[in-house]
């Protein structure tokens, strides 16, 4: 039986910045800002997946294509998000730096073509992502991007570059529960109204379920030990664990959520030209790199496998 905890309703404060870009471009080099850049760090760390990222060969930008359109005006436009933590977050005190998985992607696809990463970012609502495409406004969207039959009749999609879906949380200093098939007979948070309220049950029958209404609500929950874990969205959970150290994420999602990279439909040549830029940076390590330094940063597990191009319907 799934108990519910019933508080105030509180929906997510979405800020649509209409008509309002955001050129990611360095100070003095003209190119971007690096995520985790410093006096201390740089783009040539081992870790960094820009450290030996990869540029596409002549031959690769076909004339008249999106590839060459990019590479002439001398920068890739991306809907993108400012307030993802993890995946892409502008720094309040150095509004040109904007981090992330999403984020470093991004700028990966933008060394590819253009051989520096040059992005300029258009901050999406979840609701003009098509359009933006179809309007020609930006060239890409990374935007955890679930790719659907539905969505792909009018725009394309390249990936899936990454898959999310149902993971779990708990308190850092819990050792007993290394991931989903630890949770049977434990006492276990989910969101009301989300997949998990009906996928724990069938993953642990004995699990002891309480729904919370919010997330903020659940992880409060979580760290007070009103239950010994939090079953949520991967991102979400990792967004969760990134602004709060008292909880971590262990495992890996047991559903999936393929996200893809959205493109204007009808433009094979663009998507051809991605999804074997996607092969390369995971064959590389670059992809590896990017979820290491940011998703991987708030849990315990090892880099996942990349999800198979073209694998689910709509791709």
């Amino acid at each position: 039986m799934i108990r519910s905890i019933t508080r105030r309703k509180a929906t997510a404060a979405g800020v649509l910045l209409a008509a309002v870009t955001l050129a990611v471009t360095g100070c003095s080099s003209g190119t971007t800002s690096l995520p985790g850049s410093s006096s201390s760090s740089s783009s040539s760390s081992a870790d960094s997946p820009f450290a030996d990222a990869p540029v596409a060969k002549a031959d690769l930008i076909l004339p008249g294509s999106t590839m060459e359109k990019i590479k002439k005006r001398g920068k890739l436009i991306v809907a993108e998000a400012l307030d993802a933590p993890l995946l892409s977050q502008q720094d309040p005190t150095n509004p040109d730096q904007v981090t992330g998985f999403d984020a470093d992607l991004a700028k990966l696809l933008a060394t590819y073509i253009l051989g520096k990463p040059n992005v300029e970012i258009v901050p999406p609502a979840s609701e003009t992502r098509e359009a933006m495409l179809q309007n020609g406004t930006v060239d890409v969207v990374f935007n955890t991007y679930t790719i659907t039959e539905e969505r792909a009749t009018q725009i394309d999609f390249a990936g899936p570059y990454f898959e999310s879906g149902l993971a779990v949380a708990v308190k850092s200093d819990n050792t007993s529960i290394k991931s989903v098939k630890d949770i049977d007979g434990k006492n276990v948070i989910v969101g009301a109204n989300t997949p998990a309220v009906t996928e724990v049950p069938k993953v642990a029958p004995k699990a002891k379920v309480t729904a919370f209404a919010t997330d903020p609500a659940a992880v409060q929950a979580l760290i007070q030990g009103r239950g010994e874990a939090y079953v949520q969205d991967y991102t979400l959970l990792a967004s969760d664990a990134a602004s709060e150290k008292q909880i971590k994420v262990v495992g890996e999602p047991f559903t999936k959520e393929p996200y893809g990279i959205g493109l204007q439909h009808g433009d094979s040549d663009f998507k051809s030209f991605i999804n074997d830029w996607l092969k390369t940076i995971q064959k590389g390590g670059q992809w590896g790199k990017a979820w290491k330094t940011t998703l991987g940063t708030v849990t315990d597990s090892a880099i996942p496998t990349p999800p198979e191009i073209g694998s689910v319907p709509g791709s």
